[in-house]
Parts: structure tokens; sequence; C-alpha cells
């Protein structure tokens, strides 16, 4: 059993533009991070319990606000997750945790800085790397001209001409055989599918690694298909990135350009972080 008999679990349930999460506070170090990935697993099960794409735990820091550790649906901890970012922070805001609406927390990719005001919140995405552009690549007998950059998460990005090309696209069987291509092992990638409507606006669909599907929302996707295409010299600062739920990203970034080298800086991720509910999890759907 994950959890102590009878032992109740406090926790939020949140919505970053519609990937949902599990927040539960942790700073007493009541939960062991031996069971987390356990506790992940079965607690983010649909319709079988809370159900969600993921769960952050907030625990202390010696030297930031807080730190978190967050879990995909699977199981695996991941190294940032840009609407799960923005939901931490706005937790940490609404319980007292952090008395103030900026604020920085560590996480796997690095120090992250975000700033609340009301339900939006604006993060700093760590330094993006990795950048590739124009590379082409065979999946399942299908030539693909992609992109790459790793947003505090991989992620690879193929650009469509038209909106209803990818409105039409299989994203779950393309995403995921991507997402398991030999290129990209053995961490694998997330893989985005977008389309520029204007030099300020994308539409963007995104199958998650970790969770396996396609999500209503990705920020690190959202702010890796902005900057491909920004690369790409197809948009400029500010990107208002159109999500799968119809709710609306905005990425803030500079560019720096050195011959053929391209270098992003001061990227920023905003939108909505919005509480769906809190309850207490009890220990009867976190039996194997």
């Amino acid at each position: 059993m994950t959890i102590q008999d009878n032992q109740l679990i406090h926790f939020f349930k949140m919505t970053g533009s519609g990937n949902d999460f599990i927040v539960i506070d942790n700073m007493d170090q009541k939960l062991s991070a031996a069971n987390f990935q356990e506790l992940v697993r079965l607690a983010c099960r649909r319709k079988l319990s809370v159900g969600a794409d993921g769960l952050i735990f907030i625990e202390s820091d010696d030297e930031v606000d807080f730190r978190w550790r967050f879990y995909n649906a699977d199981g695996s901890e991941a190294e940032m997750c840009g609407n799960g970012a923005r939901c931490a922070a706005r937790f940490v805001y609404l319980q007292g945790i952090v008395q103030k609406p900026k604020m920085a927390f560590r996480t796997l990719a690095g120090i992250i800085h975000a700033e609340i005001t009301g339900e939006r919140v604006k993060i700093q995405v760590s330094s993006p790397h990795g950048l590739e552009v124009n590379f082409p690549l065979e999946v399942d007998g299908k030539l693909f001209n992609l992109n790459f950059v790793n947003t505090g998460v991989p992620h690879v990005v193929h650009l469509l001409e038209e909106a209803r090309e990818l409105e039409d696209l299989d994203v779950f069987s393309w995403g995921r055989a991507l997402r398991f291509h030999q290129r990209f092992q053995p961490a694998g990638t997330n893989a985005n599918f977008a389309v520029v409507e204007d030099t300020h606006r994308m539409t963007v669909r995104t199958y998650e690694r970790g969770v396996e599907a396609e999500t209503l929302a990705c920020g690190t996707g959202s702010v890796a298909s902005a900057l491909i295409a920004a690369a790409l010299d197809k948009v400029e600062s500010p990107v208002e990135v159109t999500t799968r739920s119809g709710e609306i990203l905005s990425i803030y970034f500079a560019r720096e350009s050195r011959g053929d080298k391209i270098r992003f800086m001061d990227v920023f991720l905003e939108g909505d972080a919005k509480v769906v509910y809190e309850a207490d999890l009890w220990d009867e759907t976190l039996r194997k």
C-alpha cells in the first residue's frame, strides 16, 4: 500500500490551460520520496482515482522559496513542466507558503522564477539549449522535416503549412512514433505539431512524454514551438500560442544571432493557473 491505512492526503487539483495536476504540500516531509512514484501512478489514474497529467510535491529549500518534485502520470520524474510550474507557483502563494507574488523555486532543470497576478502566472523558463533546425527523419515510412530544442525537457517540433492539416493530423500515432524514435533515445522526446498563423500567433498540439498521449496544453512545448518558429524567421516575440484546450499561452523571448548560431534569452511563459478544487485523498484508490 502506498500510504498508511486511513491516512488522508490533502491536495489541490489545478489546471494550467487544460494541463491538469494534483498539487501536494509536502513541506513537512510526511510523505516519503520512496513512495512517490507509486503514489503518482495510482492517484493520476483517470476514473479510478483523482486523475491528472502529473503530480507536484512542494518541499522546502535552503536557498530559494521552495523546491518541487514533478512527476508525470506514469510515475516518471521530469525535469520541468511549464504549465505545472505556473500551477505550483500559484499554489504556494494561495497557501501562504510564499507570501510574495514574485518567487523562485528549484526544479531538476534549474531555478525557475515566477510572478503571480491574480489567476495568471508568468514564469521564466530555463535557458533553451540543443537547438537544431530543418533535419530530415524517416518515421514509419513517412519523411518528416523536423526541429529540436530543449526548453527544460526535450521537444521535437514539426511545422505544418495549414490549420486543416493540424486539425486532421493523428497526433497520438505520429507523436508516439517520434517520442520513441531511436534518434531521441534513451530519454525520448515530446512531440509538437504546429502551424504559424501570423508573426505573433501559432496553434500547437503536443504528444507528451510521460503522459503518453496528446494533452490539452503543454507549456514547454508551446515555448519550444515558438522558439523554433522564431529561429526560422516565422514569428517575433511575443507569440500567442493557442493550445488544444482553446486557451492561449503567451511566450516572450529575446533572440541573438551570431553567424549561423542562434541563442534565445529571457524566455518567459505566461498563462492562467486555476484551482479546480481542494480535497482529501483517501487511501482506498491508492491500493495496488
